[in-house]
């Protein structure tokens, strides 16, 4: 009897975690995961740590290490890739448990100041017959840790090559989930792309450079585009420094940009492809003002990422100011009606409400066009390219400004985005100039 009360604690508990496995995978299978593989693989190896018993192992090191691609020794407090990551998910999961999983009897968080992720039961909803709770008894969930640096290096060794192909196998289920699905028809109801993708004419993609904003955070400078294309300020002394502390001039020669960006160039790339057309994608930094003339151009970040919207904001109503501490302003230049001369998105806002600015202007010698995708934060560059990418948001908006022959002006447009129990999922224009 005891053997057979074992057996079904033990077929209760497995079951109890298959369903969890399930939850996680109807997840990512959503449309609020559809468009970032690399939030679902973070979900999915956390949840399988988790589930697995190893939630000690969570931390912030270990997954800049596996998830996002980071050297085993990067400095975590210099390059902070993981916690907006982190913030990211949390969203992406609200977004869903708001939404498509609004009647799952089990919610995923993942609280603040953690990494483990929590299943717990969605209030209103009885539990699901496929989805058993976990007996009372079994162990508690740990919080992360890093672990022991007095262990064997052996046992270490093998459990970091565990590890690393649990995180393997997890990437490749999430790429296979991606890959079975039905591939959407490609629409052409944007005119926009195909002025943008064209087979006559490449498209060159230019991503904001994080080295670039670690810089400047370390250094509390700004730098002007003429300043960036000198390369002068990658050089520069910076005195003492107490040990440990990364000198900034080594910061601004990483060649790093986000995750964001990285979203948005695989989108950038489908689009092209469905366009027949050749898109470049460039780093910052290798650009020169000749390459921007007989091409078309998408610019990712604002100008405090990516200095080259400097050569397209003589022609824009709203430009970022420069950054401080916490705080970024969009400027109104030419306020019309009740406008306000400015915008500011304060990152101790309760509401975390961001700013986003889309520009469609022509490129410098008039040939082709320019797409500008500016925010006040990744999150903030993210709602600018939601806009852009979401055909039921961008063609009511191109209708409402086309030219009496029905092609399409060049635009600028202000959109903020309110964050809803931590989830952008509200779209705002508040304004917007027709610039020719």
């Amino acid at each position: 009897m005891a053997v057979a009360g074992v057996r079904e604690d033990l077929s209760s508990r497995n079951a109890a975690i298959e369903a969890k496995r399930a939850l996680v995978r109807r997840v990512i299978e959503s449309t609020a995961f559809a468009k970032s593989e690399r939030l679902s693989t973070f979900l999915v190896c956390i949840c399988d740590l988790s589930l697995s018993g190893r939630a000690g192992e969570i931390n912030e090191q270990k997954i800049g290490t596996t998830v996002f691609g980071r050297p085993p020794d990067y400095d975590s407090s210099i390059d902070g890739i993981v916690r907006p990551q982190a913030s990211r998910l949390r969203q992406r999961l609200d977004l869903y448990f708001n939404g498509e999983g609004a009647d799952e009897p089990v919610r995923i968080t993942l609280p603040r100041g953690s990494y483990v992720p929590v299943f717990e039961p969605h209030s209103g909803h009885k539990p699901a017959d496929d989805l058993p709770s976990v007996p009372s008894d079994s162990p508690p969930v740990l919080p992360p840790t890093v672990l022991s640096t007095t262990a064997p290096a052996g046992h270490n060794g093998l459990r970091l090559s565990w590890f690393l192909i649990g995180v393997l196998l997890v990437a490749l289920v999430v790429v296979s989930v991606r890959n079975s699905r039905p591939s959407a028809p490609k629409t052409t109801q944007n005119p926009m792309w195909d002025l943008l993708f064209r087979t006559d004419l490449k498209t060159i993609v230019v991503p904001s450079d994080t080295g670039l904003v670690m810089w400047r955070g370390a250094t509390k400078q700004n730098i002007d585009l003429a300043g960036y294309l000198s390369g002068n300020y990658r050089a520069q002394i910076t005195g003492d420094r107490p040990t440990g502390q990364v000198d900034p001039a080594d910061l601004a020669s990483r060649r790093y940009t986000s995750i964001v960006d990285l979203d948005i160039v695989k989108g950038l790339t489908q689009i092209a492809d469905s366009h027949t057309s050749k898109l470049e994608l460039n780093y910052a930094r290798d650009v020169r003002p000749n390459d921007l003339k007989d091409t078309n151009v998408v610019l990712i970040g604002a100008a405090a990422a990516n200095p080259w919207v400097e050569l397209f904001e003589p022609k824009m109503n709203f430009v970022f100011s420069n950054a401080h501490i916490r705080q970024y302003t969009v400027l109104n230049r030419i306020p019309v009606g009740t406008e306000p001369p400015s915008w500011t998105a304060n990152y101790d806002d309760a509401q975390h409400r961001v700013y986003a600015v889309v520009a469609f202007l022509p490129n410098p010698s008039g040939t082709g066009n320019a797409l500008i995708l500016e925010g006040t934060s990744m999150a903030g560059t993210e709602c600018a390219w939601d806009f852009v990418a979401d055909d039921s948001s961008v063609v009511p908006f191109l209708k409402r400004i086309r030219r009496s022959d029905g092609s399409i002006p060049h635009f600028q447009l202000l959109l903020d985005s309110t964050n809803l129990t931590g989830s952008s999922v509200k779209r705002n224009i508040l304004a917007w100039r027709v610039i020719d």
